[in-house]
């Protein structure tokens, strides 16, 4: 046995001063190879003049821009939505384009669609899709030409009569279109029945620009089932629907003196000052007329967001609707709002929602970044959860910690991917699992812990230690890496690697390898520097790497390229030199390819304990270790990972007795 003198400086600082370690000359065979594990990381994105190696934007970082009017009118009983659109496209990119990519999302619902053939999951019934009347080009000198368009399923290629210049480059499109809203369950938009009337949820309603980036060009991935990639601009539209419908949007509503009545508009200013819910329109309300400023006709309801990557909204006569203040600090407010129908009123539901999203929001814009948005609101149907910026559609059968736990998911979302604008359709865990992470802690502290701890199927699907619950997706040989396209991931591991596995490596980051003192003020700059913009996986990677001071390459190939698993054990505890007076020396052993820093846990006869911590570069160059524990008393047992910390395969080599 080869005593080791020194150690380099990181595994000093490491280790318990009261251990030394010592190599093991006869370590048994092990699965784990140091020189697989501690190889170079390649990064899946190069860094280069438009992203650094430091995980920040670079000096040549320029981000395409798209800006949007449009004027609808939705017919409830058709169920068609007729509308007007104008896009300003701004270039910003260094290419001429002599086409535009957009996104018609509508010709999912056609029986034919690629995404019909992807899980069957949605649509229980079909449309016929996207009907474009006509689409005109204006450039800068005002003038309009007509344009040549083809669709591709859910994407269209609209053909520029001139190319649209590089740097700063910019025109307006004018597209007329038509489409029947998709009953239930649409997927994401829907019309859904209540007994007082039908609630529209309206999303994917409007042609659309797909993201042209420095990564890919045009990103034209076909909408099958998974989420979204956008460019971020401002929108300005109007909703005409029947006079006694009221419509909750995403943004600002700009014309509250054309579709409120004055005790309405009284109520909302009475919850822009209150902390506790306020009824807007209560349930006894729903069916009388008083509550509409007319009779008869239709409205037009006017809304606005900014620097926004999306706007949907909601319709239906049927809701009631609250709302109360948001305070988000230096003087800052926003208005939580929900809207639902009677059947899901009550104080163990949704009569509680406004409470849920108030708290969430504050606590989300405290720890991370301040909430952007003038309004947050909960808009209850069957779409089941599914966010969009300032405004989520949640089910209107949901209660209690379910009902809790998902508009705090749903809200939060508002913080990946609506002002970190990641690429859902390819990188979905950068989108559910960092917002599934930062729900764990909002469990913890909404009302005081009331539905903590974070147990939902989106965290620790059989509802025990994440640690252990992990161990399910590590040990299935099926089940596929992070880094794998969001559309190619089977439904049945869409929870467990999307959410649960991305959501806990954010964890094991935070509280077992980084520590919150270092990983919290990373993630928020993390926040802060890729607001409103679309980093990629390596440069979330470099950026936290930079910002933590860690080299961690062993954590990114192991948990996020590979599904590789983690087996620590405990194979010897003998006195030094045959006297527990001298100290006791305990052999560490690393059996699979996945290494984490761990707690190596001592008990003595007495029922003393002490823990040594055993850092990840005590597996840079062996496969086991002797750890050397001062001490002077016989010891009963040595245990790694005793708390249940990482997420160690196999549990039955963690503790060694002594005889």
């Amino acid at each position: 046995m080869k005593t080791i003198p020194t150690l380099c400086g990181a595994v000093l600082a490491a280790l318990s001063l009261s251990a030394s370690l010592v190599v093991a000359a006869d370590a048994p065979p092990s699965g784990y190879n140091p020189f697989e594990t501690f190889a170079p990381f390649v990064y899946p994105q190069p860094s280069n003049g438009y992203r650094s190696g430091s995980g920040k934007p670079g000096p040549l970082f320029w981000q395409n821009r798209a800006d949007y009017q449009i004027k609808a009118a939705l017919d409830p009983d058709t169920r068609k939505l007729t509308a007007d659109e104008v896009i300003t496209y701004t270039n910003h990119s260094p290419d001429d384009l002599d086409v535009l990519w957009l996104q018609v999302e509508q010709n999912r619902y056609l029986k034919d669609a690629r995404g019909a053939f992807d899980d069957g999951k949605f649509p229980t019934e079909f449309t016929d899709g996207e009907h474009i009347t006509s689409i005109a080009v204006e450039g800068t000198d005002g003038k309009l030409q007509k344009a040549d368009w083809v669709i591709s399923d859910t994407r269209m290629q609209i053909r520029l009569p001139q190319p649209l210049k590089a740097r700063d480059g910019k025109l307006r499109v004018h597209i007329s279109y038509s489409y029947t809203v998709p009953g239930e369950f649409g997927g994401r938009t829907d019309v859904n029945p209540t007994k007082n009337g039908d609630i529209f949820e309206i999303a994917q309603w409007y042609p659309r620009m797909c993201v042209y980036d420095d990564l890919r060009g045009w990103t034209t991935d076909p909408y099958l089932n998974n989420e979204f990639y956008l460019e971020y601009g401002d929108y300005d539209y109007s909703v005409t629907v029947p006079w006694n419908m009221i419509v909750v949007g995403a943004g600002e509503l700009l014309n509250p003196q054309d579709v409120l009545t004055k005790t309405e508009m009284q109520r909302l200013d009475q919850a822009r000052h209150s902390d506790t819910t306020v009824m807007i329109r209560s349930a006894d309300e729903v069916n009388d007329p008083n509550t509409r400023p007319k009779q008869s006709g239709t409205l037009t309801w006017h809304f606005r967001i900014q620097n926004s990557r999306d706007a949907v909204f909601g319709a239906s006569k049927a809701y009631i609707w609250d709302a109360a203040r948001i305070n988000l600090g230096n003087g800052k407010t926003a208005l939580a709002e929900s809207a639902y129908p009677v059947e899901s009123a009550g104080k163990e539901a949704w009569g509680r929602a406004t409470e849920y999203v108030k708290a969430a929001t504050e606590y989300f814009s405290k720890q991370w970044y301040p909430y952007p948005y003038p309004v947050a609101i909960n808009e209850a149907g069957s779409a089941g959860g599914m966010e969009y910026p300032s405004i989520t559609f949640d089910s209107k059968e949901a209660k209690g910690s379910d009902l809790h736990a998902l508009i705090a998911h749903e809200i939060g979302h508002t913080w990946f991917p609506m002002i970190v604008g990641t690429d859902e359709r390819r990188n979905a865990w950068m989108d559910e699992g960092f917002n599934t992470f930062i729900d764990v802690y909002e469990a913890d502290n909404f009302n005081h812990g009331e539905y903590a701890p974070k147990r939902d199927p989106e965290y620790a699907p059989g509802h025990g230690n994440p640690a252990d619950e992990i161990v399910k997706v590590l040990t299935d040989p099926d089940a596929p890496p992070l880094l794998t396209r969001a559309d190619e991931i089977q439904e049945k591991y869409r929870h467990p690697v999307t959410y649960f596995k991305s959501a806990y490596g954010l964890v094991l980051l935070r509280e077992q390898i980084i520590g919150p003192e270092r990983f919290d003020p990373a993630f928020r700059k993390y926040i802060q520097t890729w607001a409103y913009k679309h980093p990629s996986p390596s440069d979330f990677f470099r950026f936290m790497e930079s910002e933590t001071g860690e080299d961690l390459s062993w954590f990114w190939r192991g948990w996020y390229e590979y599904n590789w698993k983690l087996d620590l054990a405990i194979q010897n505890v003998t006195p030094i030199d045959g006297d527990w007076r001298k100290g006791a020396q305990v052999t560490v052993a690393n059996l699979d390819k996945l290494v984490m820093p761990s707690t190596l846990e001592v008990v003595y006869t007495d029922g003393s304990k002490q823990d040594i911590r055993v850092p990840v570069e005590t597996w840079m160059q062996h496969r086991s270790y002797v750890i050397r524990v001062d001490g002077n008393k016989p010891v009963k047992s040595a245990t790694i990972d005793p708390q249940h910390a990482i997420p160690d395969v196999d549990r039955s080599n963690n503790t060694f007795t002594v005889r």
